[in-house]
């Protein structure tokens, strides 16, 4: 498997301030970066003006699902082996995306999940309210899906060809995390969890999920069952 054939997925909503930094390593690394600009009003365009990737564009804010689907599309149309989803605010490594395609490569699995609670020092860089936050969604996802993992709304994760055929996603905001993992358990897809170091900087914590949002994960998937 070739760096060129795993395309690297980063939805983008008012990131132009990071977005550079956090797309120049992948980029040096040979990786095929697809940056799906989600209506944003900040010019990602003017931000990422001159490296070789592929910038997609929707007209209005729809969500994280929805701009990590639109770039899993491309992937499944450019005939990519794997895709990575790689958050744009700076917490990702680009570093780990070996460790993620590893198993991959190796016929293990179909899908790795980054997690934040395989390792202490992992665990210990997550702020205390944060991981009281993510224990819900921890909650919340295996109630709904069935898999209990130790991090179930980690935006750091990959996904085998077969995944990438086999998950199309129908949630627009924060609850496709769990829509995934549904169709994981669905689809029989083999799936590990991977560690993963999460940088906090106070950028990226300006910019991280909130109660709110996992209120809002509950409500997306309740009304999404009623009305399917």
């Amino acid at each position: 498997m070739t760096s060129a054939s795993i395309f690297v997925i980063i939805p983008a909503y008012n990131e132009a301030a990071i977005l550079r930094e956090t797309v120049t390593p992948l980029v040096k690394a040979g990786y095929t970066v697809v940056v799906v600009d989600d209506g944003s009003i900040d010019q990602p365009a003017a931000a990422l003006a001159g490296l070789p990737i592929t910038l997609l564009h929707h007209s209005v804010n729809l969500g994280q699902g929805a701009a990590l689907e639109t770039g899993m599309e491309y992937a499944r149309r450019h005939n990519a082996e794997a895709a990575v989803h790689f958050d744009a605010d700076g917490q990702h490594s680009p570093e780990q995306i070996p460790d993620f395609i590893a198993p991959i490569a190796r016929c293990e699995a179909d899908v790795v999940l980054g997690s934040r609670f395989l390792r202490p020092e992992d665990a210990a860089q997550t702020p205390a309210f944060r991981r009281l936050v993510l224990r819900i969604g921890i909650i919340v996802s295996g109630v709904f899906t069935g898999l209990w993992l130790t991090d179930t709304h980690n935006g750091f994760r990959a996904l085998s060809r077969k995944a990438l055929e086999e998950i199309r996603l129908r949630e627009n905001g924060y609850a496709h995390a769990t829509e995934i993992l549904e169709t994981i358990r669905r689809k029989k897809l083999r799936y590990i969890e991977a560690p993963t170091a999460i940088r906090y900087s106070a950028y990226s914590r300006s910019k991280g999920q909130s109660f709110w949002n996992s209120f809002n994960i509950v409500i997306d998937l309740v009304m999404e069952r009623l009305f399917r």
